[in-house]
């Protein structure tokens, strides 16, 4: 008889206090939980999977079901597997009960992820499926409503972790433990070093940490855009609307205790026999939604249906998108630190606003019927999410707690400038950062502030001394989910696919660990590697990696910033036509040579002092020869008919201004980037 694992959680979570053991406890039933609970298991080990809430997978079981890794070649082992699996479940005709394959492929985002060896967008009631099939072949248990007494729930022996306390009372001992939750609870209260928020860019010497607020990017007020945050338009002795920020983002790079926004990832439904209306919560307020709609109010608000990614059987994996989307940015900020009645109140607040959020762009008749029409198409599944009414039963916990290790992963190991060594597992995925706050400008608007999205880097390994506290904190604990990382490299490895290649990679070092009576920080790490590698494991680049064309953004020397962190007015366009460029295009001004077109980067420094400054972009004769940059107060006049040349250098100040404008142009002015460097 097939093991049922639903039925082991569900009587395992009604009995009284309990006392257990076994070789590995991991505690969070979360992706990499469950991947490092199955490794365990099949190296031989006992394992109990402890799970804070009810809900088993995260976020790959929670809706976020359109998979965010960046290249798929470096992932393997278990992740990998589970991604097989899921392509196995859609091989049945009967899987295809709303939609058939083929209509579902005519759709074009989904024809890009069409199934190779592995499926990478699903359902997540079949995503709940495969992991209960091989949680139940390995006849593991899952212990849900497990929640650890966050005052006196890890007891220790020295620096090693003998059980851990739930609130209820209940006892489970081990070898070894995994924190494999979210908000790395287990963690903190074991003693190992931790952060929370943003690093200054000084800290680690990086450029895209700390307040962002000149960063361009998508999901910001569009230029025209004017929308007033105070609850009267235009009146500052009104006050301020809810979540919006009185102090202002600070200094470009200066570091905070912010934390980039949740939201739930909406499964929703246009099939109409499948779809359930988004009803008007309790505890609704319009004033939650009055950007929303003095936005909408505008005309720049359009509907995004390249974030309604979709997924089998007419539903979407729902993100945010735009200046006012899901993302619910400020109201997460005590949740890292807050006891369990203070994050249900903020999850039970995400709900209602996103819920409301709908139901607005649904019903209001202030916001535009064209807009209306097109979300009211939308509803939640009746056959996902079923004991919750259709919506999610995970928030989307981007960020929380991050471990302080041996080895902090930054900004340098993501772009290539610093190799990891010791690998467990590669990242792939940009430089991904949400926006964290709104704040008022001093021209009285509101704007958003903490979106980062950087790309065009290869796949990079992830060190086996960021999963595991330093030395004389806790022997025996590995951290797979909330590891040591600066905020924004961490913006890069927090995928799901990743979370599982980590969790599996520190199951095999947790077994090692048992087997030589060793503590973790002292495993030996090229054993290690032969035992992930013999289980499919990538821990580096495949030999036949092709490379994008362009810069290699790592073998930069200094502060390097890509055409999208400036703030542009004029006509400018984005071309790939010349090469080699930095990132995904770069911008040209049309040949306009009306001085409209202006480039405004500013550049959080390490230090005040001489700069040398060189202007990136792929040469041409069809180039201006005389573009103008602005420097410190200075006008320099830039050839780029030739290849860039260094310029200065500068005094400048930690906040450096440089301008690029196509004033007198003689040909079109391109910018791609800018890189300053310290002048000797």
């Amino acid at each position: 008889m097939r093991f049922s694992v639903l039925v082991v959680a569900l009587l395992t979570s009604l009995e009284a206090a309990e006392k257990r053991s076994a070789d590995i406890v991991v505690y969070g039933a979360t992706s990499g939980g469950v991947a490092a609970a199955i490794q365990a298991a099949r190296m031989g080990k006992s394992v109990l999977l402890l799970e804070p809430g009810t809900h088993v997978g995260g976020l790959t079981t929670g809706g976020l079901s359109w998979t965010d890794i960046g290249n798929k070649a470096v992932i393997g082992g278990v992740a990998r597997e589970f991604y097989q699996r899921i392509k196995k479940k859609y091989e049945s005709p009967s899987r295809w009960k709303w939609q058939s394959p083929d209509d579902y492929y005519k759709d074009e985002r989904a024809q890009r992820v069409k199934p190779e060896d592995a499926m990478w967008t699903f359902e997540p009631h079949v995503a709940s499926e495969v992991y209960s099939d091989m949680l139940g072949e390995m006849r593991i248990e899952v212990l849900t409503r497990r929640r650890l007494d966050l005052k006196n729930g890890v007891r220790k022996s020295k620096q090693r972790i003998t059980s851990i306390v739930m609130e209820d009372g209940s006892e489970y001992s081990g070898q070894v433990f995994i924190d494999a939750t979210y908000e790395g609870d287990l963690m903190a209260k074991a003693g190992a070093r931790y952060t929370i928020g943003r690093e200054s860019n000084t800290q680690y010497g990086e450029n895209y940490n700390g307040s962002q607020a000149p960063h361009r990017h998508n999901h910001q007020f569009p230029d025209g855009a004017l929308v007033s945050p105070y609850v009267i338009k235009g009146d500052p002795r009104s006050g301020l609307l809810p979540i919006i920020d009185a102090a202002g983002p600070g200094e470009v790079g200066q570091g905070d205790k912010r934390i980039q926004a949740y939201c739930f990832r909406m499964c929703l439904s246009r099939i109409p026999e499948n779809r359930m209306p988004i009803e008007k919560p309790a505890g609704y307020d319009e004033r939650d939604h009055e950007l929303l709609l003095r936005f909408a109010e505008t005309g720049k608000y359009h509907e995004p249906s390249s974030k309604y990614d979709p997924i089998p059987n007419g539903k979407t994996d729902t993100n945010n998108h735009g200046a006012v989307s899901t993302d619910y940015m400020g109201a997460n900020w005590d949740y890292p630190e807050g006891d369990y009645g203070t994050r249900e109140r903020i999850i039970r607040r995400h709900e209602v606003y996103q819920k409301g959020y709908m139901w607005t762009l649904q019903n209001h008749p202030r916001i535009p019927e064209a807009l209306r029409n097109y979300y009211r198409q939308w509803g939640l599944p009746k056959d996902e999410f079923t004991g919750n009414g259709g919506w999610p039963t995970q928030l989307y916990i981007r960020e929380a707690r991050r471990l302080v290790g041996d080895v902090v992963m930054t900004e340098s190991h993501i772009i290539g400038k610093l190799y990891a060594k010791n690998s467990v597992g590669m990242g792939a995925y940009g430089m991904d950062s949400h926006n964290v706050q709104r704040y008022v400008t001093k021209d009285g608007w509101v704007r958003n502030e903490g979106n980062v999205q950087v790309g065009g880097f290869v796949p990079y390994p992830i060190s086996y001394k960021s999963i595991v506290p330093r030395k004389g904190e806790a022997e025996n604990l590995l951290i797979p989910i909330c590891l040591s990382a600066s905020h924004i490299a961490y913006g890069s490895i927090r995928m799901e696919p990743v979370f599982m290649v980590l969790g599996q990679s520190a199951a095999t070092a947790a077994v090692q660990s048992i087997e030589e009576r060793q503590a973790v920080q002292q495993v030996d790490y090229v054993k290690l590697r032969a035992r992930l590698l013999a289980d499919k494991q990538i821990l580096e680049l495949p030999s036949n990696f092709k490379r994008p064309e362009g810069i290699d953004r790592g073998k930069l020397e200094g502060i390097v910033l890509d055409d999208k962190d400036a703030t542009l007015t004029g006509a400018w366009k984005t071309s790939r036509a010349s090469a080699p460029i930095l990132g995904q295009w770069y911008y040209h001004d049309s040949n306009t040579r009306d001085g409209q077109s202006t480039a405004e980067f500013i550049a959080g420094l390490p230090h005040a002092g001489k700069y040398r400054v060189r202007l990136l972009y792929p040469p041409h004769e069809n180039r201006a020869s005389n573009a103008l940059v602005r420097i410190a107060g200075r006008d320099v006049r830039v050839n780029q008919k030739k290849a860039a040349e260094w310029l200065g250098p500068f005094e400048l100040p930690r906040q450096a201004r440089v301008l690029i404008s196509n004033a007198g142009a003689d040909g079109f002015v391109v910018v791609d980037g800018l890189q300053l460097v310290p002048a000797k």
